[in-house]
């Protein structure tokens, strides 16, 4: 040990015998090579310098420092380093900069000059950076980086490191970028160990092969896989998936949504809705039920389908939708139902089927053919074809494949319909998407109201024939061919059999026939959708500099706040007596009959995201802060838009709430900071700050409170 070593010793152990309350958090110099004394600018300071062999050395509570220059007060226990300063505590926590500030009374660090903190699994780089030691807690105010090994690297404007549970906490323009994805969020915190992240506010996932939006989320950063809430929504692509709820794994380019789903393709203009939901990207196909509705958007008229579920398949220029069971079809022009429903969104092709199933006491796909409805006719069969222009929205032509039957009712009679039964039917439509042409193929048996110009009735005309060809205007019967005909007759109504009224196989199914989209889903069950519990609300964190920390500081001072060392470099605290003034959400605003949730929309500085705050109560809903005060002439200020009438109130706090000052207020769709001053007599009593008077219909959008002490009496 040289001498220089030897003194230092001696000068520690002198400080430490005088200060023996002191002598455990007492910071010791374990080495320098040497000690110079500048009075005039370094009142009570030994300044330290490093040799050629080793830099300076200090020590304090198991943790060392390293630096090429230290200042040394050691009655104010404080010391300050320059020059390549490095911090080791213990084997996990390690610190470079260019500067550090230590008080040993506070055990607060400050650093700064290209700041990085590393532990064994993330690094923390900033301009700026605080060190609680007590706390184990690392925070930056300015702007800093945090690298977290395969996790990615995450910027933003503050943050905060919880060494004991390895969680950081994020607030403002935070940006997560690794090798699969980029997150941008508002609030966002993030555990080191398991790679888990929680998102609040407006926020983003953005991958090679999508893009995730929520207002609220997680996002598991190791296994790719997360849940979006509040307005969530998924870009594959083509695709858009909207739900309450979406789940979402980016290895398999998979997600899953519940409740109030909206799936929307842009190019093919189609939009799907449901209350469960499974798209699998790689794959192209979208699952979809609980009141799954498939829509196919065109200008003029748009084809809604409806079934059990839903099956969408095939590339973007080539979609194919499976409706599967109790399968249904609304167009202003042509309505159909079957078991199941194919259609081919390129070739425009539209396919009516029943599908054998196993379940037993099922009959639909055996007793209920697929049928079709365009404007007066009812047509039938064990199988319906219907082709259709996508480009022109034109219904081109229909066939109808065994057990073909059509039916329309002769609307001048009490209960007479017309009838056309055949192995086959092919059909056309005009420019209008009405059925024009039918042509019944092999086998055709016909039931026809045959009436005159006058459309008074001639008689009934019963026949038999290889085939029919009908020609129809505005639903009725205009012309008909009959081609091999076997046998017929013309009958007067009054003589004509009544037990050859209907040709077998008929079923008049006007009852069946959807008249709206919300007939669609006439025969569904009751609809019970799962109730979301998904993530409790964003929790602010409490002060970095709270008041244990001040009180620290205050201590260090030893009752000469402007010779506190320890207090240089710490934030002045605001003259506004609230707390958390933008964090409405927060624990410290108490709140009767309102509920506070942050909103997406931007505050009057465009930089933030306001607090939105709605009555939910029976009666008028508000919430407050107490403060300390108890006189003087105060200034109540708060930025506030949206609907509704509040006030702006000081009150009593205690049990009478007696009223000091009211500002009734009227919000509008602008912002505007409104602002109440009021005197306190000195009563005794503390201050109440109340926003108050909300009812159930306003919903207010706020920003900004503070309370200010004008002056005092």
């Amino acid at each position: 040990m040289n001498k220089l070593q030897v003194l230092l010793l001696i000068l520690s152990i002198g400080f430490i015998s005088v200060n023996g309350a002191q002598e455990k958090r007492q910071i010791e110099i374990e080495y320098a090579g040497k000690l110079t004394v500048d009075e005039e600018n370094y009142p009570g300071a030994k300044i330290l310098t490093r040799d050629d062999q080793q830099q300076v050395h200090i020590i304090h509570g198991g943790s060392s420092m390293w630096s090429d220059k230290a200042i040394y007060y050691s009655e104010d226990n404080f010391v300050e380093a320059y020059g390549n300063v490095s911090v080791k505590q213990g084997d996990t926590i390690n610190m470079t900069s260019k500067y550090v500030e230590y008080s040993g009374i506070t055990e607060l660090a400050f650093a700064s000059g290209d700041v990085v903190l590393t532990d064994p699994h993330s690094i923390i780089s900033s301009d700026t950076l605080f060190f609680d030691r007590l706390k184990q807690q690392a925070f930056y105010r300015n702007g800093g980086k945090v690298v977290k090994d395969s996790s990615g690297t995450i910027t933003s404007k503050i943050g905060r490191y919880y060494m004991d549970i390895k969680k950081y906490q994020f607030v403002n323009d935070v940006v997560l970028v690794n090798k699969e994805s980029t997150i941008n969020s508002d609030f966002f915190d993030f555990y080191s160990d398991t790679g888990f992240a929680y998102l609040f506010g407006p926020s983003t996932i953005t991958t090679e092969t999508s893009k995730t939006y929520c207002e609220k989320g997680f996002y598991d950063t190791k296994l790719e896989v997360g849940y979006a809430l509040k307005n969530a929504r998924i870009d594959y692509d083509n695709r858009i998936i909207e739900g309450d709820s979406l789940f979402f794994d980016n290895t398999k380019s998979f997600a899953s949504a519940t409740n109030n789903i909206k799936v929307t393709d842009s190019l093919n203009n189609s939009v799907i809705k449901g209350h469960y939901a499974e798209v699998f990207k790689a794959k192209d196909s979208l699952f979809i039920t609980k009141r799954a509705l498939a829509i196919t958007v065109q200008e003029k008229d748009s084809v809604f389908m409806h079934a059990d579920k839903i099956m969408v398949t095939g590339k973007p220029e080539h979609r194919i939708i499976n409706a599967y069971y109790n399968a249904k079809i609304f167009k202003s022009d042509i309505t159909g139902k079957s078991d199941s429903i194919y259609a081919n969104q390129k070739t425009g092709l539209t396919k009516l089927i029943n599908i054998p199933r196993l379940s037993t006491g099922d009959q639909f796909s055996t007793a209920k053919k697929p049928i079709l409805w365009n404007f007066e006719n009812q047509m039938t069969g064990d199988t319906i074809h219907l082709i259709s222009n996508s480009k022109t929205e034109k219904i081109d032509s229909l066939l109808v494949f065994n057990h073909a039957f059509i039916i329309s009712k002769d609307t001048l009679s009490e209960n007479g319909y017309n009838q056309i039964y055949g192995l086959r039917l092919v059909g056309l439509f005009n420019n209008e998407n009405t059925l024009r042409e039918v042509n019944i193929i092999k086998n055709a048996e016909s039931i026809f109201y045959a009436r005159n110009e006058n459309q008074e009735l001639i008689g009934i005309d019963k026949a038999k024939s290889g085939s029919i060809k009908i020609l129809f205007s505005e639903g009725d019967i205009e012309a008909y061919s009959r081609f091999n005909q076997v046998d017929g007759d013309l009958y007067p109504e009054s003589k004509y059999p009544k037990k050859n009224k209907f040709l077998k196989g008929f079923a008049w199914r006007e009852d069946e026939r959807p008249t709206s989209v919300e007939d669609l889903f006439r025969d569904d069950p009751p609809l019970e959708l799962p109730v979301i519990k998904g993530l409790d609300d964003y929790i602010p964190s409490g002060e970095f500099f709270d008041s244990d920390m001040l009180e620290r500081i205050k201590l260090a001072g030893k009752g000469e706040p402007h010779k506190n060392k320890a207090a240089r470099n710490i934030p002045k605290k605001s003259e506004n007596l609230l707390e958390f003034p933008n964090e409405f959400s927060h624990s410290k605003w108490l709140k009767v009959g309102v509920k506070a949730t942050i909103s997406n929309i931007k505050t009057p500085n465009q930089k933030d995201v306001a607090d939105l705050v709605k009555g939910i109560g029976s009666s008028d809903g508000h919430l407050y802060q107490v403060l300390n005060n108890t006189y003087g002439t105060f200034k109540f200020s708060v930025w506030m838009k949206g609907k509704g009438k509040t006030r702006l109130r000081f009150q009593r706090a205690d049990t009478d709430y007696a009223v000091y000052a009211t500002l009734p207020i009227t919000v509008t769709n602008t912002w505007k900071e409104y602002t109440l001053i009021g005197n306190k007599s000195n009563d005794g009593s503390k201050l109440r700050c109340l926003i108050s008077d909300l009812q159930t219909d306003d919903a207010i959008y706020i920003w900004g409170a503070k309370v200010l002490a004008v002056s005092e009496e």
